[in-house]
């Protein structure tokens, strides 16, 4: 045999292999190759079969890992999150015959602390609010939040659930990086919830974080399920790290999604009404239950000003009973009349032709207090004209499905003018602000229950009024700006959903 030389390298392999041939004979050398082509291939699918089978292996624990200790982030909070500028888009997009891939964020995993239950309270807007500061909450002190309950009891007697308002699966999924949440109870903890082995209580209104750090938190974990009522309001607006403040905002404006029925429904309105040009949407906040509980009774009969007195007396929880409408109207703080907001429009230099969506309830009064507005704006619409009766059948009775669709169209309008400062005026002002800070003009009402008072008494002519009116709201529009902060009175401070500042983009801030 030729022997192989490192330095030569004149082997002759030919030579080699002829004597190979000679000696084994050429079957017994066919089939050696074959036998080792043969465990080549059986070696090598054995690995990738004990890979495949290790990486599933893997993936299952991890999956278990996850149910266990509930949605990822061992350390930090995201420092930031993508918004769409639109959330409703004018035309319905094209349909796909492959529906689009659906990328989840991963779940963060952390010990959970316990369980937390929420029962909102209120209107659709004073909810909405709540649901952002719960998740919050929860996200803080590591604890698993079942989706919260709406309230059924309220004036409205709305029996809506979550589901029905806002797109359930979308809300756990999209926070699944920051919170576990639950549609319901595990059936363990159910039971022991079913024996009354838990905590209900209200938390103490516009509190900062470290109340819920150092009193709710021992609470949870000693009684491993805690319910908190009364949830509007109980957290600060301002003093806050910036990760509780920018996930409120997620929530608002990225996890509250409505149900796909309340938005193709929005789309099909703004689509109406934009086929037909610019429109106002104008929240007039003159409903009879707002009349009643604020005790403003302006431009209202006797016979009117008794009922809504009875009203105000029937409901135990309004607590202020005995109210001097007159004055606190000149306080500024009553909706304006719809013959006062007939004026300030007209004021404001607002076309007589454009069209102004009412998103309200029923006005009270009726037509006979809608009068003059409608003299003035020609083309007042409402959802109910705009829409058949059988598109609305759904909604009836359910006044927050009602209050979802005017929310939607109030957020597409070229302008938003609310009458008064309730909370579905405030939250859609600053989603508005979110938006890219669209047209809102806040009314100064204080000032102007006082010029229309001169107006109509001759004292001011109406150049005079019209220019004074347009000379103080041309810097209010929602226009960015901080909040106004007040120590110690959270109540007459800037609200937080109102202006989220921390979450929008300000004029004199470098990009981010």
């Amino acid at each position: 045999m030729c022997r192989v030389e490192e330095t030569s390298g004149k082997c002759d392999y030919r030579k080699q292999w002829e004597m190979k041939i000679k000696m084994f004979g050429e079957g017994k050398v066919e089939k050696l190759k074959n036998s080792m082509v043969s465990r080549s291939r059986m070696k090598l699918w054995m690995i990738r079969a004990l890979t495949t089978i290790l990486i599933w292996t893997c993936f299952a624990h991890l999956m278990t890992l996850g149910e266990i200790f509930g949605p990822k982030l061992p350390k930090g909070w995201p420092s930031c999150f993508t918004h769409s500028t639109s959330e409703l888009p004018l035309v319905a997009p094209e349909l796909s015959s492959i529906p689009p891939k659906l990328i989840l964020p991963p779940k963060r995993l952390y010990k959970n602390n316990g369980y937390l239950m929420v029962s909102c309270n209120g209107g659709l807007n004073q909810m909405r609010a709540a649901i952002c500061d719960m998740v919050a909450i929860a996200r803080y002190l590591n604890v698993t939040l079942i989706v919260p309950e709406l309230d059924k009891t309220s004036f409205w007697n709305d029996p809506s659930e979550f589901k029905d308002i806002f797109d359930v699966d979308h809300f756990i999924t999209s926070l699944r990086d920051e919170v576990r949440i639950l549609k319901e109870l595990p059936p363990r903890v159910q039971h022991r919830v079913d024996q009354g082995m838990f905590l209900s209580m209200q938390p103490i209104s516009w509190s900062d974080i470290s109340y819920y750090a150092h009193q709710i938190l021992p609470l949870v974990q000693k009684h491993k399920v805690v319910r908190l009522n009364k949830t509007d309001a109980r957290l600060a607006n301002n003093n806050l790290p910036p990760e509780i403040q920018k996930l409120r905002c997620r929530v608002n404006f990225n996890a509250l999604k409505f149900t796909s029925q309340i938005e193709e429904l929005g789309r099909r309105v703004v689509k109406i009404l934009r086929e037909k040009g610019p429109f106002l949407v104008l929240h007039l906040r003159y409903e009879m239950d707002m009349l009643a509980f604020s005790g403003c009774t302006h431009g209202c009969n006797s016979d009117e000003e008794e009922e809504l007195t009875r009203m105000r007396y029937a409901y135990p929880w309004w607590k202020e009973k005995v109210i001097n409408s007159e004055m606190k109207r000149k306080e500024g703080l009553c909706p304006l009349t719809p013959e006062e907001t007939a004026l300030v429009l007209r004021a404001l230099g607002i076309d007589r032709n454009v069209q102004i969506y009412i998103a309200a309830g029923e006005i009270y009064g009726g037509e006979r207090r809608m009068a003059p507005l409608a003299e003035a704006f020609p083309n007042l619409v409402r959802k109910e004209t705009l829409l058949v009766r059988s598109d609305l059948k759904f909604f009836q009775n359910h006044s927050s499905q009602m209050a979802a669709l005017d929310y939607l169209v109030s957020l597409e309008s070229d302008i938003f003018v609310p009458t008064y400062d309730g909370n579905m005026a405030k939250v859609v002002e600053g989603h508005r602000r979110f938006l890219g800070f669209k047209k809102t003009i806040l009314l100064d009402r204080k000032l102007l229950v006082k010029l229309i008072d001169e107006y109509q008494s001759g004292s001011l002519s109406w150049d005079e009024f019209s220019e004074t009116v347009k000379e103080v709201h041309s810097d209010r529009i929602g226009n960015p700006k901080k909040r106004v902060v007040i120590p110690d009175r959270p109540k007459e401070e800037d609200y937080f959903y109102s202006n989220p500042h921390e979450c929008v983009q300000l004029l004199d801030e470098p990009l981010s």
